[in-house]
C-alpha cells in the first residue's frame, strides 16, 4: 500500500478551471487526475531507461521547449512533422507551446494581411 503526501504548486488559473471542468465530467477529483498523469509520466520515462530508450527525453524535451521541433526529428531520426506528431500523442505528451510574444508576432502578422 502506498502512502500519500501532501504537495504544493501552483497552476496557471485558465488551467485549473479548465481541469474543474474535465474532473466534474469525468465525476473524478483533480487530486486523482493529477496523480493519473504523473504516474503515466514516471511509468513511461522509467521504462524508457530500463530499455535504454532516450527517445521519451526527446519528446519530453520538445514538450517542455528546451529543443525545437527541427531538433526533436533530428534527434529521433524523423523527417515529418506529423510522425513527430504521432509520437508526441502516443507518448502522451502536450505539444510545447508558443511564448506569448511569439504568439502575439504571428497574430500581428496575421492583422497585416491585406483583406
Amino acid at each position: 500500500m502506498s502512502s500519500t503526501v501532501n504537495f504544493t504548486g501552483t497552476v496557471e488559473k485558465d488551467l485549473l478551471k479548465r481541469l474543474k471542468v474535465i474532473a466534474a465530467k469525468l465525476a473524478t477529483s483533480i487530486n486523482a487526475l493529477f496523480n493519473a498523469e504523473l504516474r503515466h509520466l514516471v511509468e513511461t520515462y522509467e521504462a524508457a531507461e530500463v530499455h535504454g530508450n532516450h527517445n521519451f527525453q526527446i519528446l519530453l524535451d520538445f514538450s517542455l521547449g528546451r529543443i525545437n521541433d527541427v531538433q526533436a526529428m533530428d534527434r529521433l531520426g524523423i523527417d515529418s512533422e506529423e510522425d513527430l506528431f504521432v509520437l508526441m500523442a502516443r507518448a502522451h505528451l502536450p505539444m510545447p507551446r508558443l511564448s506569448t510574444g511569439e504568439t502575439e508576432e504571428m497574430a500581428q502578422s496575421l492583422r497585416a494581411l491585406p483583406r
